[in-house]
């Protein structure tokens, strides 16, 4: 198995579980073996991002360089040396509807924030 290093995105509520940095660099060849590593070295986040049967939890999100690894292959999804894994929680709230939104840093768009907004019924 190849592991490479990559760079962790934490987002700021849970900085304070991983000792206040906001990238963890872990070396993994896979999504799930980077996110295994980081709970490794840092088990007080494991709760904030994983159910008590150790599934990701509906409101993370992870995201390997801008893409969206639910429509790639999940946590099996392959990472490469210098990769970007970024941990996205959802927000919801609205009026009337229900949306569910996700803030992804982009590095496409410099130091930006994207905002993708779903509406749910």
């Amino acid at each position: 198995m190849i592991t490479a290093m990559s760079k962790i995105h934490i987002p700021t509520p849970l900085r304070q579980y991983v000792g206040k940095q906001s990238t963890v660099e872990v070396k993994a060849g896979t999504v799930g073996e980077a996110m295994t590593a980081l709970v490794a070295q840092h088990p007080d986040v494991r709760r904030h991002l994983y159910t008590e049967d150790g599934k990701l939890r509906a409101f993370v999100n992870l995201y390997v360089n801008d893409e969206d690894i639910r429509y790639l292959q999940k946590e099996a999804t392959a990472v490469k040396d210098g990769d970007n894994i970024s941990i996205v929680p959802s927000i919801a709230g609205g009026a009337r509807k229900m949306h569910h939104a996700s803030v992804i840093p982009s590095e496409a768009q410099g130091s930006r924030l994207l905002l993708v907004v779903h509406e749910m019924t």
